[in-house]
């Protein structure tokens, strides 16, 4: 049978069977392939951020304006991700793997091409909607592709390109604006395309089509309804001053009732958008709270880790990139040996040292100083790396190895898109309580500014001080902002700290599956 013509078949009819698996060398075809696709859009996440300035400059849009290059990526790319099992069971997945990348690269070349905002905002969100489906394919392709044995070693390769791509775009999309264009962020998509079209188009193989599967509108809807109001309010939130704007509340209450509807909804229809026996797998609904964690960890301290280094530590943008560059090192190196002894090792071991490790990573950043040498920076990113690499395979491993195969696609599409949201609502969270933080410990600091303290006596007396002009005060209370916001930080990275550790006795409630007989 062709696999131009797929039999049309019921989702549990698919078993895997190791006879049906690809031989050693289609798999490593396979795995370049799906890799080379989801390094592509992994990188696009965070490479066009550093060059919004110089876009901003060429399209003469205002910082508003221009956050709509983000923005739309970000909520196509979210509403359109749960659309992946379904479209997957009725199109099948090499053709669906291969339209979104086709997609997804000719996009990213209009995005490179675009003259004026309205254009690179259409064909970001286009690049968004194609891009969504890219990751969970890839990650349901290895799952099928390699046999229990070996998927520690699958999901520690496709582990490198979601968790190493986020860190390295800041700083290739630095030096490709710096050195070439801001177009260049886009057109460095083309040869990554290619290789993955053409390597999915020769080795990956078809899956049967589900020609019986109805798609749930109403559910979709208010799915996607809920995901793109909660995008908004976490994107607006913080310019418009969260609840104090009309926006966002309407925004909230429009997520907050569209999720409460799609859930009845999911669990009363005849033929649900998303089945309810996906949840039903406990180590999938846990995996599931630990991709919404990772999220927050992966990107917030990546939000946070540029401005520090470059407003307060002084070091260039393009320097700022090297020294966080060692945090994807770590993080590879960890993946590459849990890979290896990862049959070996109980997994809920491995997750277990990894937030050990993650958490004991960002309570070294709490005693970060503005003075401090490199080294800090650079020892605390690689232990992080190492700590969220020990916990992104096993746990890959230990969620999808006793969900049923038909929810595979599904599956990987949801804890995707909870970990989106993870990094989402993460960055939300601790760019205003970094905001929120500052101003408290401002006006902390300022009732120690009056004629009785010591040290502001000692400190006019040798002249370093000078309250008696109005540049001697505002040279004043910029020492105190700055102190202020130092210790904000380290008040973020605290708060963290905590946040990792209390996924700890969640490791507990695991379940490793029973290893085949020999």
């Amino acid at each position: 049978m062709s696999a131009a013509n797929p039999p049309a078949v019921q989702p549990a009819s698919l078993p895997a069977t190791p006879a049906a698996l690809p031989d050693a060398g289609d798999r490593l075809m396979i795995t370049l392939s799906v890799m080379a696709a989801t390094i592509m859009q992994a990188i696009d996440t965070t490479i066009a951020n550093v060059a919004l300035p110089h876009m901003q400059g060429t399209m003469s849009a205002t910082q508003d304006q221009i956050s709509w290059v983000l923005t739309s990526y970000i909520v196509a790319s979210a509403i359109c991700m749960p659309l992946t099992g379904f479209l997957s069971s009725r199109i099948g997945r090499k053709r669906l793997m291969l339209t979104i990348v086709a997609g997804f690269t000719l996009t990213s070349m209009l995005c490179g091409a675009a003259q004026t905002l309205p254009q690179i905002v259409l064909f970001r969100l286009l690049q968004g909607v194609f891009g969504a489906c890219i990751v969970p394919l890839s990650q349901a392709v290895l799952i099928d592709t390699y046999p229990r044995e070996k998927l520690p070693a699958a999901m520690a390769m496709w582990g490198v390109g979601i968790m190493v791509g986020p860190i390295l775009g800041p700083m290739l999309g630095g030096w490709l604006t710096e050195y070439y264009s801001w177009r260049w962020v886009f057109y460095i998509n083309l040869p990554f395309g290619l290789l993955a079209w053409f390597g999915i188009a020769a080795n990956v193989r078809e899956t049967p089509i589900d020609r019986s599967r109805h798609f749930d509108l109403l559910g979709f809807a208010l799915l996607g309804l809920a995901i793109g109001a909660l995008q908004m309010m976490l994107d607006r939130g913080q310019t418009l001053d969260w609840f104090n704007s009309t926006e966002v509340m309407i925004e909230a209450m429009l997520a907050g009732t569209a999720l409460y509807l799609f859930i009845a909804h999911m669990f009363t229809h005849e033929h649900p958008f998303l089945e309810p026996g996906l949840f039903r797998d406990r180590n999938f609904a846990l995996g599931l709270v630990f991709m919404f964690i990772i999220g927050i960890i992966l990107l917030s301290t990546m939000a946070l880790m540029p401005p520090f280094l470059h407003t307060l530590m002084g070091f260039p943008v393009y320097d700022v990139g090297y020294l966080l560059a060692p945090r994807g090192a770590g993080t590879m190196i960890s993946m590459m040996i849990v890979g290896r002894i990862g049959n070996r090792v109980d997994g809920r071991i491995s997750i277990l040292a990894g937030l050990l490790l993650t958490g004991l990573s960002l309570w070294g950043m709490t005693h970060f100083t503005t003075d401090m040498p490199q080294w800090n920076v650079v020892s605390t990113g690689v232990v992080q790396g190492l700590g969220l690499g020990l916990i992104f395979v096993p746990l890959s491993t230990i969620s999808f190895s006793t969900l049923a195969q038909r929810y595979r696609n599904e599956g990987t599409a949801l804890s995707s898109l909870v970990r989106n949201i993870g990094s989402s609502i993460g960055i939300s969270v601790v760019i205003s309580y970094l905001a929120h933080r500052v101003q408290v410990n401002h006006a902390a600091f300022s009732e120690y500014i009056n004629p009785f303290s010591t040290a502001l006596r000692q400190s006019i007396e040798s002249g370093v001080s000078d309250i008696s002009s109005p540049l001697g005060l505002s040279i004043l209370d910029a020492q105190v902002l700055r102190e202020a916001a130092t210790l904000a930080y380290l008040q973020d990275f605290r708060l963290m700290m905590w946040v990792t550790l209390t996924a700890v006795p969640l490791v507990f409630l695991l379940r490793v599956p029973l290893k085949k007989a020999a």
